[in-house]
């Protein structure tokens, strides 16, 4: 069943074509992977935390993993994440289908630079059974992000320079 608040949002910014319903559950990077038919680090996912006690939404590559350090350096804490039981209330999404589309009003979403590297990435589309193709620029675009941010590692290695940034 499709997310009607986010199929609305992304029709309203010219993108509804980009949403894609699958038969079986995306809620993890492995599953959406397997489901959408990409590697797992192009799946973009969508990670909420704590920050001066605000939500803050963070999209990354699907191979990338916060580092504290570089979480810390952009947003003056260590990283915490949303506690499960809290993450519907506050981001209006279940886990496993919580994306950068149609998000409570006030909840700063930033973008990690790990998904620069690929043509196409593949977040959420509000659910654990839909997803959405978008290039990261597409992502940027309608997501109103506040900017690129880079707080994760383990990606690193398979870097193209000549793609990013």
């Amino acid at each position: 069943m499709l997310n009607i608040k986010v199929k609305e949002f992304l029709e309203e910014k010219g993108f509804g074509d980009r949403l894609t319903e699958h038969a079986e559950t995306i809620d993890t990077v492995e599953h959406a992977a397997q489901q959408i038919g990409c590697t797992e680090s192009e799946i973009a996912k969508t990670l909420s935390f704590i920050v001066e006690e605000k939500p803050v939404i963070v999209v990354m590559a699907g191979d990338g993993k916060v580092n504290s350090s570089k979480f810390k350096a952009v947003f003056h804490t260590k990283p915490h994440m949303i506690p499960r039981d809290r993450v519907e209330d506050i981001t209006g999404f279940q886990p496993g289908g919580v994306c950068p589309f149609a998000v409570p009003e006030g909840i700063p979403i930033w973008l990690d630079v790990s998904m620069k590297r690929f043509e196409y990435v593949h977040p959420a589309g509000g659910n654990e059974f839909t997803s959405v193709k978008l290039t990261p620029g597409e992502l940027e675009k309608i997501t109103g992000t506040q900017g690129w941010c880079d707080v994760c590692k383990g990606w690193e290695e398979e870097l193209d320079e000549s793609n990013c940034l």
